[in-house]
């Protein structure tokens, strides 16, 4: 469970988001709203990237501002962006990566990477290297890095807006796929269809919490 209670969070000396008080249990929620909405924020919130200016936000216990550490390793990220994440020059390092000081040795280490490589398309590409991969294979492999970690939660930052219908398809059926709690911040409407809840950001608010349909003609309607 992820509760927020009495948040509020700053960017550059600026309140971006206020008053939120909410807890996320589903196992799909999505995130929308404009830009400048608060939505990326209120993301970075739930894994402690960025830290409430009031309140506090917690992870199955764990509050994010005393907790990072414990926190970083429930709740997984995502980033619209890839390159903001893949720090590692071949594939199979850079899912390796992330289970350094997890307690594994380096065949368990090998296990984890050769499975997590089957478990999303990567078989084969070990010593690739990662800037010669597609955007939508780098995309992958960021989602493979993430996971490999086994995280409680997932959080994904409009991961499909630099992708092709081929590979947007791709990630959403990944997601689909995991066992884990996801959430998901997009502009695209058409992706959320069937997901549990939707939360709906405008000015640094939290507008609408309902079913998508409900949600999205909420947004609609605020959007114009």
């Amino acid at each position: 469970m992820i509760a927020l209670t009495g948040v509020a969070a700053e960017r550059g000396g600026r309140r971006v988001l206020s008053d939120l008080d909410l807890t996320l249990t589903e196992r799909r929620i999505a995130i929308v709203g404009a830009n400048g909405s608060g939505k990326s924020t209120f993301a970075r919130l739930l894994n402690g990237l960025v830290v409430p200016s009031e309140g506090s936000v917690t992870v199955d216990g764990f509050d994010t501002k005393s907790s990072g550490k414990e926190v970083r390793r429930l709740v997984g990220f995502v980033f619209q962006n890839p390159d903001n994440q893949i720090v590692y020059p071949t594939v199979a390092e850079d899912i390796g990566f992330g289970l350094k000081g997890r307690g594994l040795d380096k065949p368990a280490i090998a296990a984890r990477v050769a499975a997590t490589l089957d478990r999303f398309g990567l078989t084969g590409m070990d010593d690739r290297l990662a800037h010669e991969l597609s955007g939508g294979e780098r995309q992958m492999l960021a989602l493979a890095g993430v996971m490999a970690t086994a995280p409680r939660w997932l959080v994904m930052d409009e991961p499909t807006t630099l992708l092709d219908l081929r590979n947007t398809r791709r990630v959403m059926d990944a997601v689909a796929a995991l066992d884990q709690h996801v959430v998901f911040v997009t502009h695209d409407l058409d992706l959320i269809a069937g997901f549990d809840r939707v939360l709906v950001f405008e000015a640094g608010c939290l507008v609408a919490d309902a079913a998508p349909a409900e949600a999205v003609a909420a947004y609609r309607a605020i959007a114009g």
